[in-house]
């Protein structure tokens, strides 16, 4: 609607009076356009695009029923799903090309749910108080930045200044540089791995670029799979390869990369053509190797590094996968296939590898055969994950649902 971009301005008036008003002023310096969006539930000071009445009512209330609510949690509750809305039909009429919120624990809260609502690649920047300290609650899995605000947000003074203007002047340059992409020029597909499966993962990118796909790969740490989760359910892709059980397998037995029961559904949910495969499923995260014994005792292990140890599963544990990932299947809407290898699932389950076991990829195919429903096959390659012979079939598994 105008050729100048505008950024949204989140903060809260009824306690950021002085911190609003001089983000505001330094944005329009800066030479965009602001809508302030202000969620105060206390009062209302007036000036805002977006005031605190317009997200009550985009939550279906009225500010006073907000504030009859009598409890912050709730209060909170009502003016995020407000806050939301009201910023979406704004930006559907008049299109932001960046979001600025200033905020404590509760502003960075809400700021956070209103970011991660929105696309990946529009600048969003969080100058809070919780920037220093556990960040993954408002970040998400969204590609926002959070900025320490140093020093209370209360007033103005020669830190929080500094801090305000510079996080203004940033999203500012971001927005003007910002640019909207209507449809992806390539197919998009979605890769889980790890180190120990990427000798056939980065084949199977190379291949599937050379066609003409674009493939965005991401390790399945405890924050990988949950971010190719957020793409699969935002952006229109065209395949996920889900290679890497491991954040699965944690969440079944408590290891440190558990990404929660929700991990790789989205794009099963979504209908996205998906390939599932046990690579690492060879072992369980878990911490030192001293905290490793306590934790799974009896097993086998192999030290990964101080830090973290990967212990090796039984036949039982796979079992446990499988029937997990056929309960993913089950909730499929698109096509599905799972392939799994008969040789060893990653290279520490190899010859080369600590915790190697022969005997148990093809039980566990067998089982998984037995288990995953109908709507999807299940293919059997005889040789190890990170051979060829694997990368190979899964290359020409994806080039058939590409097609």
């Amino acid at each position: 609607m105008n050729e100048m971009p505008s950024v949204m301005l989140v903060v809260t008036q009824d306690t950021k009076e002085e911190e609003a008003r001089y983000a505001r002023q330094v944005l329009e310096q800066a030479g965009v356009r602001v809508v302030h969006l202000d969620p105060s539930i206390r009062r209302t000071l007036g000036g805002a695009e977006i005031s605190p009445e317009d997200v009550a009512q985009a939550a279906g209330m009225t500010i006073s029923e907000v504030r009859a609510l009598g409890h912050e949690g709730k209060c909170q509750d009502a003016m995020i799903r407000g806050a939301i809305a009201a910023a979406h039909a704004w930006d559907a009429k008049d299109p932001v090309s960046g979001i600025l919120a200033i905020g404590g624990s509760m502003g960075s809260a809400l700021a956070g749910a209103l970011m991660q609502s929105f696309p990946y690649g529009l600048p969003k920047l969080i100058v809070s108080t919780m920037a220093s300290g556990f960040t993954a609650p408002y970040m998400g899995v969204k590609d926002i930045a959070m900025m320490n605000a140093v020093t209370d947000i209360s007033g103005l003074n020669t830190i929080s200044r500094d801090v305000f203007r510079n996080a203004a002047n940033a999203v500012a340059g971001m927005a003007k540089g910002y640019g909207r992409e209507e449809h992806a020029e390539k197919p998009l597909v979605l890769i889980t791995t790890l180190g120990t499966t990427e000798a056939s993962v980065k084949r199977i990118r190379q291949a599937l670029e050379e066609d003409g796909c674009e493939v965005m790969v991401f390790h399945s740490s405890g924050a990988g799979g949950p971010t190719l989760d957020g793409l699969a359910a935002d952006k229109d892709v065209a395949l996920v390869l889900d290679l890497s059980m491991t954040e699965v397998m944690d969440h079944i037995h408590g290891g440190l990369a558990n990404a929660g029961p929700e991990r790789g559904l989205a794009g099963l949910k979504r209908g996205i053509p998906t390939i599932l495969a046990p690579g690492n499923a060879d072992f369980i995260i878990a911490g030192p190797i001293d905290a490793a014994k306590a934790q799974f005792p009896g097993k086998r292990y192999h030290e990964h590094n101080p830090q973290l140890t990967a212990v090796r599963t039984d036949l039982d544990d796979l079992k446990r996968l499988a029937d997990h990932m056929a309960g993913m299947v089950a909730q499929a809407t698109g096509p599905v296939k799972v392939m799994t290898p008969l040789g060893g699932f990653s290279s520490h389950d190899s010859p080369t590898g600590h915790i190697q076991d022969t005997t148990l990829p093809r039980p566990f195919a067998d089982y998984l055969k037995q288990t995953i429903p109908a709507n999807a096959a299940v293919e059997t390659v005889d040789s190890h994950f990170n051979d060829e012979a694997f990368s190979d079939a899964v290359i020409a598994a994806a080039r058939e649902m590409l097609a």
